[in-house]
C-alpha cells in the first residue's frame, strides 16, 4: 500500500465509492479508498436500492437526476453489472395538500429535466393493475427512475475508479487521523499509514467514530429499517412489464416487485429502534450484519399494503432484511466540509445512499478539486448543524425523520422533536405573546404572532394567517414594529491588517469612516458568490459583521480560511454574546429619541452608519440599517440586556401603536424592496454579475478573491440574468424552483417571492435567459401546474429611490 496519496477515503460504501469514482473522472486518479472489510458491507448490501426521482428540494432533485443517468450506463461504460430496473414510480397522495404538493415537484421536473405526470386513480391503476387506489386522490408518476442492485451498482463504480487510475484496498482498517504541521493529513490504518492532502469521512453508520478522532460532531442517528421479500408471486411469474416503484403514504411504505416476488419496505410511525450501541457487541467490527427480524412494529403498516395489494397477502415471506441506516436531523446528506478543518471532508449521513450515492460524489468532487459545485450544496453542507446539535437532539430529530418518511411537512408546518435547541431570553416572553416560532440553525426564531391565539392551517395557498401577516407589515410601513431577530451570526475582526484583509476577500470596499456601513461578498476563484455580510467599521483595526444564521459555522470557516500568514488578523465568533431587537417604520426615530440623548436626526445619524450609543440606559450598537426597507435602527446588545431593551421599546412604543413582527411578515416587506435573499437568489451557483449586483463589486480595487473570473464573466455576457417581477397570481405565492416559461419552451427557475402585502402584489425573483430580463418583458411562471402572467420591473415596487430609509 502507498503511503502518500492525494485523497483518502474512508468507507466503500455507495456514497464514498462514488465519490471516488468521480474523483477520477475530475482527473484526481492519486486518490485511495480504504474499507475495513469487503465493499458495500456496511449499510449498502443490505439496501433496497430504490431510486427515486420525486423530492421536493431542487439540489436533492438535481443529486438524484444525476444518479437516475448515470446508473443505466454504468454497466455498458465499466463491464460490470447494475442490474439497473428503470420500471419507474408512482407516489400516492390522498389530501388537496399532498397534490398541492405534486404540483409543485412536477415544476422542479421542468427545469431539472425528469419526466413526472400527475395522473389520476384511474391510471395509477392501469399502470399498476394489482393495486387497490381506494382513497386516492391523484398519483405522481416519474418515469425516469426505479430501483438497482446496490451491491452491483456500488462495484461497477468501484470498477469504473479503478480504470481511471484510482485504488481502492479492502480489509483495511483505520485506526486514527492526525492532522500534521505542513496542513496535510496522517491516516493510521492496519496496514500501515498513509500521508494525504484530503481527507473524506464516507464512513455511514460509522462517520461519528471516524468524526471523534478529529473532533469533529457528525449529526445523525443510526435506526433499524426493515423491509421483506415475499416468495414469487404468480402474477408476476408470465408478465414481462415490471411493477413500478409505489410509494404510499397511507401504508407508510414503499412496494414493488422483487424479480419475481415482492419487496415491502415500512417506515413505522410509532418510531424504529436504534441501531447501536449493541449489547453484548462491538458495532465497529461489524461486517455485513443484519438485526433479527421484528415483525410486531411493523405488521399493522404491512397490513394496509396487503389490502392496498392483495397479490403480496397471498405469498409467503421469503426473507427480512433489518439493518442500520443513518438519518441526519433534516434527513439530508452530510456533504461537504467538516467545520473548523481543512481539507477534512464528510460524505456520508444518507438515509438513502443508492440514490443519492452517484450525484453526491459528481458534486462533493467538484468542490474537492474545483473549490465549488455547480449546484448550491447548501441543504447537504455538513455545517447547517452547529454545536446545538447534540446527540439528544440527533436522536430525537433522526426518529422523528424515520417516522415521517412519508408525511408530508407543509409549507409552515413546524415539527417539535429536538426543540427548543438554543433561545434567547425573550423566548417565553414573545410566546406568552402569540410568537409562533420557526428553526433557524437551532435558534428559535419568531415567524408570525397569533394576537387572537388562532394556529397556521398550513399548506401551499394563502391561509388563516395571511391577513394576520398582513397588519404586521401594514404595522412596519405605517407606524412602528419590532422584531427579535438575534439569530443573526456575529463576527469581530480586529487587527493591525483586519481592514486590509476584508479588502482583500470581499469585492466591495470596506469604510474608509469610523461607523460606516456596507454590504460586502466574498466570492470563490471562479467569481461566485459564497456568501453575503453586512460590515461596519467599529475603529480602525476593528470590523463588525453580520451574515445568515445558517451561515454560522460556514462564515467563520471562509473567513479563517483566507488569513494569510503574515497578516495580524483575529477572528471571533460573538453570535451567542450579541443579541438584536430590528426596530422599524416611520415612527422608530420619534420613538428611540424618547430612550436616549443621541441626535437621531439624518444630519448626525445618516442611513448606513453606526453609533454606539445608549439607549434607556443600556449601551447599544445601533446600526441605520434593516431588511424591510424602512427608517429604522439595529439595536444590538449583550445578550443579557435584550429583554430590559425590549421592556423599553416595547414601554414607549404602545403610544405609537407597535406591533411585534415575525420572519414572515420581514419576507413580504423585503420582496416589495427587492431584497435579494442569501441561499436563494445569492448561492454558488451564480456571480454578482448574474445577480444584478455589480454595485457591490469594486473593480478598481487592485485585487479580490475572484477579481479576474468576475471581469470574463461580465466581458463574456452571463447565460442567465436575475429579474424582479409582478405575478399575475391567485391564491400562492412563489416559493422558489417553479419553471419559468416563455410559450412553451422553459427559460428560467424562480428563487424566491412572496405576496406584497402593503402594495398588494404577487412578487418574485427569477433567473431567466438574458433576452428575457429587460424591463416590461413578460414570461409565464407555473405555479401548482398553473401558468401566470409575469413582468419585470425596472425598480422596487415600494419606495424605489429609498427615500423612505434616508428620511
Amino acid at each position: 500500500m502507498k503511503s502518500h496519496s492525494r485523497v483518502v477515503i474512508i468507507g466503500g460504501g455507495m456514497m464514498g465509492v462514488g465519490l471516488l469514482y468521480h474523483l477520477a473522472l475530475e482527473g484526481w486518479d492519486d486518490c485511495i479508498l480504504l474499507e475495513k472489510g469487503q465493499l458495500t458491507s456496511g449499510s449498502t448490501w443490505h439496501a433496497a436500492g430504490q431510486c427515486p426521482s420525486f423530492i421536493g428540494n431542487y439540489s436533492m432533485a438535481q443529486i438524484h437526476h444525476y444518479s437516475n443517468s448515470l446508473y443505466p450506463k454504468l454497466e455498458e461504460m465499466t463491464g460490470q453489472a447494475a442490474s439497473w430496473h428503470g420500471c419507474g414510480g408512482i407516489r400516492f397522495a390522498r389530501t388537496k395538500e399532498e397534490l398541492d404538493w405534486f404540483r409543485y415537484v412536477e415544476g422542479i421536473s421542468r427545469n431539472v429535466g425528469f419526466r413526472m405526470q400527475i395522473i389520476s386513480p384511474e391510471e395509477c391503476q392501469k399502470i399498476n393493475p394489482f393495486v387497490d387506489v381506494k382513497g386516492v386522490i391523484a398519483g405522481a408518476w416519474t418515469l425516469d427512475d426505479g430501483h438497482v442492485d446496490p451491491s452491483g451498482c456500488c462495484n461497477a463504480m468501484a470498477m469504473g475508479a479503478r480504470k481511471l487510475g484510482a485504488t481502492i484496498v479492502r480489509g483495511n482498517r483505520v485506526t486514527h487521523i492526525k492532522p500534521r504541521p505542513n496542513g496535510e493529513w496522517e491516516v493510521f490504518t492496519e496496514k500501515g499509514n498513509i500521508v494525504c492532502e484530503h481527507v473524506v469521512n464516507a464512513g455511514g453508520c460509522y462517520a461519528d467514530r471516524i468524526g471523534a478522532w478529529v473532533g469533529v460532531n457528525i449529526p445523525y442517528v443510526n435506526l433499524r429499517h426493515q423491509y421483506i421479500v415475499t416468495e414469487p408471486i404468480k402474477e408476476f411469474l408470465n408478465r414481462e412489464e415490471e411493477m413500478p416503484v409505489m410509494r404510499d403514504p397511507a401504508c407508510s411504505a414503499y412496494y414493488r416487485q422483487e424479480q419475481k416476488g415482492g419487496l415491502i419496505g415500512v417506515y413505522e410511525r410509532t418510531g424504529s429502534r436504534e441501531a447501536w450501541p449493541r449489547k453484548g457487541g462491538q458495532d465497529w467490527d461489524a461486517e455485513s450484519e443484519l438485526f433479527p427480524e421484528e415483525l410486531d412494529p411493523i405488521m399493522p403498516w404491512l397490513e394496509r399494503v396487503m389490502n392496498r395489494v392483495p397479490i403480496f397477502a397471498e405469498a409467503g415471506v421469503l426473507k427480512v432484511i433489518n439493518g442500520a441506516i443513518a438519518h441526519t436531523p433534516d434527513d439530508n446528506p452530510l456533504v461537504g466540509p467538516a467545520a473548523g478543518l481543512r481539507n477534512f471532508w464528510l460524505c456520508c449521513g444518507s438515509s438513502i445512499g443508492i440514490a443519492q450515492g452517484g450525484g453526491c460524489g459528481k458534486y462533493l468532487a467538484q468542490w474537492i478539486v474545483h473549490g465549488e459545485s455547480e449546484i448550491n450544496m447548501a441543504s447537504i453542507d455538513p455545517r447547517r448543524f452547529g454545536p446545538y446539535a447534540d446527540k439528544a437532539y440527533n436522536s430525537a430529530k433522526g426518529h422523528q425523520a424515520y417516522a415521517e418518511m412519508y408525511v408530508l411537512q407543509l409549507p409552515g408546518e413546524e415539527r417539535p422533536a429536538g426543540r427548543p435547541a438554543r433561545t434567547t431570553p425573550m423566548y417565553e416572553r414573545l410566546k406568552e405573546k402569540g410568537a409562533v416560532y420557526t428553526e433557524a440553525f437551532g435558534w428559535e426564531r419568531p415567524k408570525w404572532f397569533s394576537l387572537d391565539g388562532r394556529e397556521e392551517e398550513c399548506g401551499f395557498r394563502h391561509n388563516n394567517v395571511f391577513e394576520v401577516v398582513a397588519e404586521e407589515c401594514r404595522a412596519v410601513r405605517q407606524r412602528v414594529g419590532v422584531l427579535e431577530l438575534s439569530s443573526f451570526s456575529k463576527y469581530e475582526v480586529t487587527g493591525t491588517d483586519a481592514g486590509k484583509f476584508l479588502n482583500r476577500v470581499c469585492a466591495n470596499k470596506m469604510p474608509l469612516r469610523d461607523g460606516r456601513i456596507i454590504l460586502a461578498h466574498l466570492l470563490t476563484e471562479h467569481g461566485r458568490i459564497e456568501n453575503e455580510f453586512t460590515i461596519t467599521r467599529m475603529a480602525e483595526n476593528h470590523f463588525y459583521l453580520l451574515s445568515a444564521a445558517i451561515s454560522e459555522l460556514r462564515d467563520f470557516d471562509l473567513l479563517n480560511n483566507r488569513i494569510q500568514e503574515a497578516e495580524n488578523v483575529t477572528i471571533r465568533n460573538i453570535t451567542d454574546d450579541w443579541g438584536v431587537l430590528v426596530l422599524a417604520g416611520p415612527h422608530s426615530r420619534e420613538l428611540l429619541s424618547n430612550l436616549t440623548d443621541t441626535d437621531l436626526n439624518n444630519e448626525q445619524f445618516q442611513w448606513l452608519t453606526a453609533q454606539t450609543m445608549e439607549v434607556a440606559g443600556i449601551e447599544v450598537r445601533a446600526l441605520r440599517v434593516n431588511y424591510v426597507g424602512e427608517l429604522g435602527w439595529e439595536l444590538h446588545v449583550p445578550m443579557n440586556q435584550l429583554e430590559p431593551l425590549y421592556d423599553a421599546v416595547w414601554s414607549v412604543g404602545e403610544s405609537f401603536c407597535i406591533a411585534d413582527f415575525g420572519t414572515y411578515a420581514v419576507n413580504s416587506l423585503r420582496m416589495e424592496k427587492a431584497y435579494r435573499a442569501y441561499g436563494f437568489e445569492l448561492t454558488t451557483e451564480i456571480t454578482m454579475i448574474d445577480a444584478d449586483m455589480e454595485r457591490f463589486v469594486k473593480f478598481d480595487k487592485e485585487h479580490f478573491t475572484g477579481k479576474e473570473a468576475l471581469l470574463k464573466r461580465k466581458a463574456d455576457g452571463s447565460g442567465f440574468q436575475l429579474v424582479y417581477a409582478q405575478v399575475a397570481s391567485s391564491d400562492s405565492d412563489i416559493r422558489g424552483g417553479e419553471p419559468v416559461f416563455d410559450g412553451d419552451t422553459v427559460i428560467g427557475v424562480t428563487t424566491s417571492g412572496a405576496y406584497g402585502h402593503t402594495v398588494g402584489e404577487h412578487l418574485a425573483f427569477a433567473y431567466v435567459k438574458p433576452v428575457k430580463s429587460k424591463p416590461i418583458s413578460t414570461f409565464d411562471i407555473e405555479i401548482l401546474s398553473k401558468r401566470y402572467p409575469a413582468e419585470v420591473l425596472s425598480e422596487p415596487i415600494f419606495d424605489p429611490k429609498n427615500e423612505r430609509l434616508r428620511s
